[in-house]
Protein backbone atom coordinates (compact mmCIF):
# COMPACT_ATOMS: atom_id res chain seq x y z
CA UNK A 1 0.00 0.00 0.00
CA UNK A 2 2.81 2.67 0.77
CA UNK A 3 3.93 3.60 -2.50
CA UNK A 4 0.15 4.72 -3.26
CA UNK A 5 0.42 7.21 -0.52
CA UNK A 6 3.85 9.09 -2.06
CA UNK A 7 5.54 8.09 -5.13
CA UNK A 8 2.72 7.04 -6.95
CA UNK A 9 -0.15 9.12 -5.31
CA UNK A 10 -2.14 9.22 -8.82
CA UNK A 11 -5.86 9.34 -9.69
CA UNK A 12 -6.68 5.58 -11.33
CA UNK A 13 -9.29 7.44 -13.66
CA UNK A 14 -6.37 10.08 -15.23
CA UNK A 15 -4.25 9.23 -18.17
CA UNK A 16 -0.74 10.62 -17.02
CA UNK A 17 1.99 8.22 -16.05
CA UNK A 18 1.41 8.45 -12.48
CA UNK A 19 -2.27 7.56 -13.13
CA UNK A 20 -1.77 4.35 -15.45
CA UNK A 21 0.20 2.67 -12.73
CA UNK A 22 -2.52 3.42 -10.43
CA UNK A 23 -4.93 2.08 -12.44
CA UNK A 24 -2.60 -1.23 -13.24
CA UNK A 25 -2.51 -1.72 -8.93
CA UNK A 26 -7.00 -1.50 -9.47
CA UNK A 27 -6.87 -4.03 -11.70
CA UNK A 28 -4.55 -6.38 -10.14
CA UNK A 29 -6.04 -6.13 -6.74
CA UNK A 30 -9.49 -6.76 -9.21
CA UNK A 31 -8.45 -9.74 -9.93
CA UNK A 32 -6.91 -11.01 -6.82
CA UNK A 33 -10.16 -10.55 -4.74
CA UNK A 34 -12.17 -12.14 -7.94
CA UNK A 35 -9.79 -15.47 -7.39
CA UNK A 36 -10.58 -15.14 -3.82
CA UNK A 37 -14.04 -15.05 -4.25
CA UNK A 38 -14.32 -17.03 -7.37
CA UNK A 39 -15.90 -14.63 -9.68
CA UNK A 40 -15.20 -12.42 -12.86
CA UNK A 41 -13.39 -9.48 -12.07
CA UNK A 42 -15.34 -7.26 -14.28
CA UNK A 43 -18.16 -8.19 -11.60
CA UNK A 44 -16.84 -6.37 -8.34
CA UNK A 45 -17.33 -2.69 -7.75
CA UNK A 46 -15.17 -1.16 -5.00
CA UNK A 47 -17.02 0.32 -2.22
CA UNK A 48 -15.68 2.00 1.23
CA UNK A 49 -17.34 -1.77 2.77
CA UNK A 50 -20.30 -3.84 3.00
CA UNK A 51 -22.52 -0.80 4.49
CA UNK A 52 -22.37 0.98 1.15
CA UNK A 53 -22.48 -2.25 -0.89
CA UNK A 54 -25.81 -3.59 1.30
CA UNK A 55 -27.10 0.63 0.75
CA UNK A 56 -26.54 0.74 -3.15
CA UNK A 57 -28.47 -2.46 -3.45
CA UNK A 58 -31.34 -1.80 -1.14
CA UNK A 59 -31.52 1.85 -2.10
CA UNK A 60 -30.95 1.38 -5.68
CA UNK A 61 -32.96 -1.51 -6.77
CA UNK A 62 -35.39 -0.33 -9.05
CA UNK A 63 -39.26 -0.77 -8.51
CA UNK A 64 -41.78 -1.83 -10.60
CA UNK A 65 -45.24 -1.12 -9.99
CA UNK A 66 -45.97 -4.75 -9.57
CA UNK A 67 -42.77 -5.62 -7.69
CA UNK A 68 -42.56 -3.54 -4.86
CA UNK A 69 -41.99 -6.46 -2.66
CA UNK A 70 -38.30 -7.01 -0.36
CA UNK A 71 -37.61 -10.01 1.86
CA UNK A 72 -35.10 -10.27 4.40
CA UNK A 73 -35.08 -11.52 7.65
CA UNK A 74 -35.09 -10.31 11.43
CA UNK A 75 -31.37 -10.60 12.43
CA UNK A 76 -29.63 -8.74 9.25
CA UNK A 77 -26.92 -6.25 10.30
CA UNK A 78 -28.04 -2.93 10.78
CA UNK A 79 -26.87 -1.94 7.23
CA UNK A 80 -29.48 -3.95 5.66
CA UNK A 81 -32.61 -3.30 8.53
CA UNK A 82 -31.80 0.57 8.35
CA UNK A 83 -32.19 1.22 4.54
CA UNK A 84 -35.25 -1.54 4.66
CA UNK A 85 -36.85 0.60 7.31
CA UNK A 86 -36.76 3.66 4.83
CA UNK A 87 -37.96 2.35 2.17
CA UNK A 88 -41.01 0.74 4.00
CA UNK A 89 -44.36 2.09 3.02
CA UNK A 90 -43.89 4.51 0.94
CA UNK A 91 -42.01 3.15 -1.76
CA UNK A 92 -42.16 -0.59 -1.03
CA UNK A 93 -43.27 -3.39 0.99
CA UNK A 94 -40.64 -4.76 3.84
CA UNK A 95 -41.10 -8.42 4.56
CA UNK A 96 -39.01 -9.93 7.49
CA UNK A 97 -38.29 -13.76 8.16
CA UNK A 98 -38.34 -14.65 11.71
CA UNK A 99 -35.12 -16.86 12.54
CA UNK A 100 -35.88 -20.30 15.05
CA UNK A 101 -33.67 -20.15 18.31
CA UNK A 102 -30.64 -21.03 16.76
CA UNK A 103 -30.86 -18.01 14.08
CA UNK A 104 -31.49 -19.57 11.41
CA UNK A 105 -34.02 -18.98 8.50
CA UNK A 106 -36.97 -21.57 8.07
CA UNK A 107 -37.66 -22.31 4.47
CA UNK A 108 -41.12 -22.75 4.62
CA UNK A 109 -41.60 -19.47 5.55
CA UNK A 110 -39.65 -17.94 2.77
CA UNK A 111 -41.34 -19.72 0.48
CA UNK A 112 -44.30 -18.34 2.04
CA UNK A 113 -43.39 -15.06 1.71
CA UNK A 114 -41.47 -14.54 -1.46
CA UNK A 115 -44.38 -14.72 -3.30
CA UNK A 116 -44.58 -13.06 -7.34
CA UNK A 117 -44.72 -9.48 -5.96
CA UNK A 118 -41.06 -9.81 -4.81
CA UNK A 119 -38.58 -7.85 -6.07
CA UNK A 120 -35.25 -8.51 -3.72
CA UNK A 121 -34.72 -10.92 -1.32
CA UNK A 122 -31.89 -9.86 1.18
CA UNK A 123 -30.00 -12.70 3.75
CA UNK A 124 -27.16 -12.50 5.21
CA UNK A 125 -24.34 -15.83 4.63
CA UNK A 126 -23.39 -15.99 8.31
CA UNK A 127 -24.82 -13.92 11.73
CA UNK A 128 -22.37 -11.03 12.90
CA UNK A 129 -23.57 -12.24 16.45
CA UNK A 130 -23.82 -15.69 16.61
CA UNK A 131 -21.51 -17.04 13.35
CA UNK A 132 -24.85 -18.95 12.76
CA UNK A 133 -24.77 -19.67 9.01
CA UNK A 134 -28.02 -19.34 6.70
CA UNK A 135 -28.79 -21.89 3.55
CA UNK A 136 -28.30 -19.29 1.05
CA UNK A 137 -28.22 -21.59 -1.66
CA UNK A 138 -32.02 -22.83 -1.08
CA UNK A 139 -32.88 -19.21 -0.29
CA UNK A 140 -31.56 -18.23 -3.16
CA UNK A 141 -33.67 -20.88 -5.66
CA UNK A 142 -36.74 -19.91 -4.16
CA UNK A 143 -36.32 -16.49 -4.78
CA UNK A 144 -35.27 -17.38 -8.21
CA UNK A 145 -38.52 -19.71 -8.48
CA UNK A 146 -40.71 -16.29 -8.19
CA UNK A 147 -38.50 -14.13 -10.10
CA UNK A 148 -36.70 -11.79 -7.91
CA UNK A 149 -33.48 -11.48 -7.42
CA UNK A 150 -31.60 -12.29 -4.24
CA UNK A 151 -28.64 -10.31 -2.55
CA UNK A 152 -26.38 -11.53 0.05
CA UNK A 153 -24.42 -9.89 2.95
CA UNK A 154 -21.70 -12.07 3.11
CA UNK A 155 -19.14 -9.92 5.00
CA UNK A 156 -18.95 -12.49 7.84
CA UNK A 157 -18.06 -15.34 5.63
CA UNK A 158 -15.15 -13.75 3.78
CA UNK A 159 -12.35 -15.87 4.80
CA UNK A 160 -13.79 -18.23 7.57
CA UNK A 161 -15.83 -20.57 5.21
CA UNK A 162 -16.05 -21.91 1.54
CA UNK A 163 -17.89 -18.92 -0.45
CA UNK A 164 -17.92 -19.50 -4.09
CA UNK A 165 -19.76 -16.92 -6.25
CA UNK A 166 -19.81 -19.28 -9.25
CA UNK A 167 -21.55 -21.98 -7.37
CA UNK A 168 -23.57 -19.50 -5.52
CA UNK A 169 -26.83 -18.41 -7.03
CA UNK A 170 -26.52 -14.67 -5.65
CA UNK A 171 -27.26 -11.81 -7.89
CA UNK A 172 -25.49 -9.70 -6.07
CA UNK A 173 -23.08 -10.17 -2.96
CA UNK A 174 -20.92 -7.85 -0.42
CA UNK A 175 -17.87 -8.10 1.74
CA UNK A 176 -16.03 -5.79 3.62
CA UNK A 177 -11.85 -6.13 3.56
CA UNK A 178 -11.16 -6.03 7.23
CA UNK A 179 -12.89 -9.36 7.02
CA UNK A 180 -9.95 -10.94 4.93
CA UNK A 181 -7.46 -9.33 7.21
CA UNK A 182 -6.97 -5.96 4.70
CA UNK A 183 -7.41 -2.51 5.51
CA UNK A 184 -10.51 -0.87 6.45
CA UNK A 185 -12.71 1.41 4.60
CA UNK A 186 -12.50 -0.64 1.17
CA UNK A 187 -14.95 -3.46 0.16
CA UNK A 188 -16.67 -4.80 -2.76
CA UNK A 189 -19.91 -5.64 -4.18
CA UNK A 190 -20.43 -8.40 -6.39
CA UNK A 191 -22.81 -7.69 -9.27
CA UNK A 192 -23.57 -10.83 -11.13
CA UNK A 193 -23.05 -9.92 -14.98
CA UNK A 194 -26.01 -9.58 -17.18
CA UNK A 195 -27.58 -7.49 -14.78
CA UNK A 196 -28.16 -3.95 -16.08
CA UNK A 197 -28.91 -0.63 -15.02
CA UNK A 198 -32.23 -1.13 -15.73
CA UNK A 199 -32.32 -3.27 -12.62
CA UNK A 200 -29.85 -1.26 -10.25
CA UNK A 201 -29.24 2.45 -9.80
CA UNK A 202 -26.22 4.22 -8.47
CA UNK A 203 -26.97 5.73 -5.80
CA UNK A 204 -24.52 8.54 -5.57
CA UNK A 205 -24.45 10.78 -8.93
CA UNK A 206 -20.54 11.83 -10.81
CA UNK A 207 -18.41 10.16 -12.78
CA UNK A 208 -17.82 6.70 -14.30
CA UNK A 209 -15.62 5.36 -12.15
CA UNK A 210 -16.27 1.58 -11.08
CA UNK A 211 -18.69 1.37 -14.51
CA UNK A 212 -20.95 4.18 -13.35
CA UNK A 213 -21.87 1.85 -10.59
CA UNK A 214 -20.27 4.31 -8.29
CA UNK A 215 -18.69 7.36 -8.90
CA UNK A 216 -15.68 8.94 -6.92
CA UNK A 217 -12.26 8.75 -7.08
CA UNK A 218 -10.89 5.41 -6.31
CA UNK A 219 -8.94 4.73 -2.56
CA UNK A 220 -6.04 3.14 -4.90
CA UNK A 221 -4.08 2.53 -1.48
CA UNK A 222 -7.05 0.74 0.34
CA UNK A 223 -8.15 -1.49 -2.88
CA UNK A 224 -3.87 -2.62 -3.31
CA UNK A 225 -4.36 -3.41 0.51
CA UNK A 226 -7.32 -5.42 0.19
CA UNK A 227 -5.81 -7.23 -3.31
CA UNK A 228 -2.86 -8.49 -1.30
CA UNK A 229 -4.62 -9.64 1.90
CA UNK A 230 -6.97 -11.54 -0.66
CA UNK A 231 -4.01 -12.94 -2.14
CA UNK A 232 -2.90 -14.09 0.99
CA UNK A 233 -5.89 -15.56 2.17
CA UNK A 234 -6.14 -17.51 -0.86
CA UNK A 235 -2.77 -19.72 0.04
CA UNK A 236 -4.10 -20.26 3.89
CA UNK A 237 -7.89 -19.99 4.24
CA UNK A 238 -7.88 -23.80 4.58
CA UNK A 239 -5.05 -23.95 7.58
CA UNK A 240 -6.72 -20.76 8.88
CA UNK A 241 -10.37 -22.42 8.97
CA UNK A 242 -9.33 -25.61 10.97
CA UNK A 243 -7.13 -23.63 13.02
CA UNK A 244 -9.74 -21.26 14.13
CA UNK A 245 -12.03 -23.89 14.70
CA UNK A 246 -9.72 -25.97 17.23
CA UNK A 247 -9.29 -23.02 19.12
CA UNK A 248 -13.07 -22.51 18.90
CA UNK A 249 -13.71 -25.97 19.96
CA UNK A 250 -10.93 -25.47 22.83
CA UNK A 251 -12.64 -22.22 24.38
CA UNK A 252 -15.72 -23.75 24.06
CA UNK A 253 -14.45 -26.98 26.27
CA UNK A 254 -12.78 -24.14 28.63
CA UNK A 255 -15.60 -22.48 29.47
CA UNK A 256 -17.59 -26.06 30.30
CA UNK A 257 -14.79 -27.18 32.46
CA UNK A 258 -14.69 -23.88 34.08
CA UNK A 259 -18.08 -24.82 36.04
CA UNK A 260 -19.04 -21.20 35.61
CA UNK A 261 -23.31 -20.93 34.34
CA UNK A 262 -23.44 -19.69 31.18
CA UNK A 263 -24.11 -21.10 27.50
CA UNK A 264 -23.33 -20.56 24.27
CA UNK A 265 -26.22 -19.47 21.36
CA UNK A 266 -26.68 -19.90 17.69
CA UNK A 267 -26.50 -23.44 15.58
CA UNK A 268 -23.92 -26.30 16.79
CA UNK A 269 -24.13 -27.68 13.02
CA UNK A 270 -24.19 -24.56 11.06
CA UNK A 271 -21.82 -21.92 12.15
CA UNK A 272 -18.66 -20.23 11.41
CA UNK A 273 -15.56 -20.83 12.88
CA UNK A 274 -14.37 -18.31 15.30
CA UNK A 275 -17.55 -15.97 16.25
CA UNK A 276 -19.04 -17.07 19.23
CA UNK A 277 -21.80 -15.58 21.72
CA UNK A 278 -21.42 -16.54 25.66
CA UNK A 279 -24.46 -15.29 27.56
CA UNK A 280 -23.64 -15.40 31.68
CA UNK A 281 -26.58 -14.88 33.58
CA UNK A 282 -26.62 -12.44 36.16
CA UNK A 283 -23.70 -10.57 34.46
CA UNK A 284 -24.26 -7.64 32.69
CA UNK A 285 -22.21 -7.33 29.95
CA UNK A 286 -20.69 -3.91 30.22
CA UNK A 287 -19.78 -4.77 33.35
CA UNK A 288 -17.98 -7.69 32.23
CA UNK A 289 -16.39 -5.72 29.29
CA UNK A 290 -15.05 -2.91 31.87
CA UNK A 291 -13.65 -5.43 34.19
CA UNK A 292 -11.27 -7.19 31.81
CA UNK A 293 -9.53 -4.41 29.44
CA UNK A 294 -6.92 -6.01 28.43
CA UNK A 295 -9.36 -9.01 26.74
CA UNK A 296 -10.87 -7.59 23.09
CA UNK A 297 -14.47 -8.95 23.33
CA UNK A 298 -17.87 -7.03 22.98
CA UNK A 299 -21.72 -7.24 23.98
CA UNK A 300 -22.93 -6.98 20.00
CA UNK A 301 -21.94 -6.13 16.50
CA UNK A 302 -19.43 -3.16 16.69
CA UNK A 303 -21.94 -1.34 14.54
CA UNK A 304 -24.59 -1.12 17.45
CA UNK A 305 -21.99 -0.74 20.17
CA UNK A 306 -23.34 2.34 23.18
CA UNK A 307 -26.64 1.43 21.93
CA UNK A 308 -28.48 1.34 25.09
CA UNK A 309 -31.43 -1.54 23.85
CA UNK A 310 -30.03 -5.66 23.83
CA UNK A 311 -29.39 -7.08 20.25
CA UNK A 312 -32.15 -6.96 18.39
CA UNK A 313 -30.06 -10.96 17.03
CA UNK A 314 -30.68 -12.60 20.57
CA UNK A 315 -34.43 -10.92 20.86
CA UNK A 316 -35.55 -12.50 17.70
CA UNK A 317 -34.04 -15.84 18.62
CA UNK A 318 -36.42 -16.01 21.45
CA UNK A 319 -33.78 -14.98 24.29
CA UNK A 320 -35.35 -13.16 27.50
CA UNK A 321 -34.10 -9.08 27.49
CA UNK A 322 -32.59 -10.05 30.70
CA UNK A 323 -30.50 -12.75 29.48
CA UNK A 324 -29.67 -10.95 26.15
CA UNK A 325 -27.99 -7.67 28.15
CA UNK A 326 -25.99 -10.88 29.93
CA UNK A 327 -24.42 -11.79 26.65
CA UNK A 328 -21.12 -11.48 25.35
CA UNK A 329 -19.19 -12.20 21.47
CA UNK A 330 -15.83 -13.47 21.63
CA UNK A 331 -14.24 -13.44 17.80
CA UNK A 332 -11.30 -16.07 17.14
CA UNK A 333 -9.15 -15.41 14.38
CA UNK A 334 -5.43 -16.02 12.70
CA UNK A 335 -3.17 -14.91 14.80
CA UNK A 336 -4.78 -15.95 18.01
CA UNK A 337 -2.99 -18.73 20.24
CA UNK A 338 -3.98 -21.54 22.49
CA UNK A 339 -2.17 -19.93 25.39
CA UNK A 340 -4.32 -16.70 24.81
CA UNK A 341 -7.33 -18.94 24.90
CA UNK A 342 -6.64 -20.65 28.14
CA UNK A 343 -5.46 -17.10 29.66
CA UNK A 344 -8.71 -15.62 28.37
CA UNK A 345 -11.32 -18.36 29.61
CA UNK A 346 -8.78 -17.91 32.88
CA UNK A 347 -9.33 -14.23 33.30
CA UNK A 348 -12.96 -14.40 32.16
CA UNK A 349 -14.03 -17.24 34.76
CA UNK A 350 -12.23 -15.49 37.84
CA UNK A 351 -13.65 -11.93 36.66
CA UNK A 352 -17.76 -13.75 36.73
CA UNK A 353 -17.15 -15.86 39.90
CA UNK A 354 -15.78 -12.08 41.96
CA UNK A 355 -18.83 -10.12 39.92
CA UNK A 356 -21.03 -12.71 41.19
CA UNK A 357 -19.94 -12.80 44.95
CA UNK A 358 -19.70 -9.09 45.07
CA UNK A 359 -23.50 -9.04 44.24
CA UNK A 360 -24.39 -11.44 46.69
Amino acid sequence: MLPFWSADFGNASSTHAMGRRAKAAIDSARESVANLLDCAPKELVFTSGATESNNLVLSGIVHSEYRRRIVTSSIEHKSVLEPCASLEGNRCEIARLPVDNQGRVSLSAAAESINDRTLLVSIQAANNETGTTQPIQQLAEIAHQRGALFHCDATQALGKIPFSLKSAEVDFASFSGHKAYGPKGVGVLFIREGLNKSRLKPIIRGGQQEMGWRPGTLNVPAIVGFGAAAQVLISRSAKDECEVRRLHDLFEKAIKDSGIQASFNGSRENRLPGTISLTIPGVQSDMLIANIPEICFSNGSACTAGAMSPSHVLLAMGMPREDAECTVRFGIGRYNTECEIIRAVAELTGTVNRLRSEMI
